[in-house]
């Protein structure tokens, strides 16, 4: 009896995984909830391809990454990152952003909301285009 249950709940656990897989929202943006620096409009954004291909913008560096996800853990690695003209302040969001990035390990939904956990949690809203 003890094995049926653990081969059930095994199945359980991969139907989960599969459906959180299909449930990432790839080919969407993801704009994280955050009000932009003073003196900018621009917020971090991620849009992530069902192939793994990342355009990643940070608060004024941007590029392109890769991402895989499998069921609900996740693993994003940055690329070279193109500098557009930054202030020290928004040099060092980038900076951290980035490290909190790479550091991701899983992630979930919260509504209209995509979240990154790993040491730091980051919160995404799902763009509307």
């Amino acid at each position: 009896m003890g094995l049926r249950l653990s081969a059930a709940a095994a199945t359980l656990l991969a139907a989960v995984a599969a459906f959180a897989q299909a449930a990432f929202p790839f080919d969407r943006e993801l704009l994280l909830d955050a009000r932009p620096l003073p003196g900018s409009r621009r917020i971090p954004i991620l849009e992530i391809g069902a192939d793994g291909r990342a355009q990643i913008d940070l608060w004024c560096r941007s590029g392109a990454g890769q991402v895989v996800v499998s069921g609900a853990t996740i693993k994003i690695t940055l690329g070279p990152l193109r500098e557009d003209a930054c202030t020290p302040e928004r040099a060092r969001r980038d900076e951290e952003m980035a490290a909190a990035l790479s550091e991701v390990t899983r992630w979930r939904t919260d509504g209209d909301r995509v979240v990154l956990v790993g040491p730091t949690e980051l919160r995404f809203l799902l763009s509307a285009h």
